[in-house]
């Protein structure tokens, strides 16, 4: 599942991310309105929203998002408590409203509930061949035996399953689900992929995860790689 923070505190936005991502989920983070990209607010399957941003506000962006059309569902962060606030921020389009501080328990229980809601429209189940994953669940089957994966692991394998059939390079990975520089995680790529293929690809099953060469990975049902 894809999350979009945007939180201009830079040390809150890290430490909400960190737990996020601890969580299996995979965190674009912005800093402010202009920051946030097209593409990463269309692949989001939730948006975490502060309220007070430099310059134009969470309520505004929040505002301009469903006048545009998009559904994707909005948590708004703020310190502000007041009942008249959070009516504003609910009619501009928030589905839930969360005050500062808050514990983050009830952060990610909140997220996981709007996750929830969102999905019931959506396939239950993401399938290659015969791997299975619960994008709410975080569940992840083989040949209908269940796997079990690292947060990281699952990281890597979601972020393949929304690429299958395309090459995943190793920059993309650590930038999706580090988001950090290639070359400070360039091992721990290579450790995380050789115990997720190892789970995914076990002895008897028909591998679906490939190398390519130069390039990077590739998920793909078996003949439908090109590598």
């Amino acid at each position: 599942m894809q999350i979009l923070l945007v939180e201009d505190d830079h040390k809150a936005a890290r430490l909400l991310a960190r737990g996020l991502e601890e969580e299996g989920y995979t965190v674009t983070v912005a800093h402010a309105a202009q920051d946030v990209e097209a593409a990463d607010l269309a692949r989001a399957d939730l948006a975490i929203l502060d309220w007070m941003l430099p310059g134009k506000d969470g309520v505004t962006l929040c505002g301009e998002w469903r006048r545009r059309g998009l559904q994707t569902p909005v948590l708004m962060l703020t310190a502000r408590d007041a009942v008249a606030d959070r009516i504003t921020g609910l009619n501009t389009g928030a589905d839930d409203y969360l005050t500062k501080p808050f514990e983050f328990d009830e952060l990610l229980a909140r997220v996981r509930a709007l996750l929830r809601r969102s999905v019931r429209t959506q396939p239950v189940l993401l399938q290659v061949a015969d791997l299975s994953i619960d994008p709410q669940t975080h569940a992840v089957h083989r040949g209908g035996a269940s796997l079990d994966l690292t947060p990281k692991e699952y990281a890597i394998l979601d972020f393949l399953v929304q690429h299958v059939g395309e090459v995943v390079s190793r920059l993309q990975l650590a930038e999706h689900v580090w988001h950090a520089d290639l070359i400070a995680i360039d091992n721990l790529i290579d450790v995380h992929m050789k115990n997720l293929r190892r789970k995914v690809d076990a002895p008897g099953n028909e591998p679906l995860i490939a190398t390519v060469r130069g390039r990077g990975f590739r998920l793909a049902a078996p003949g439908e790689s090109d590598a």
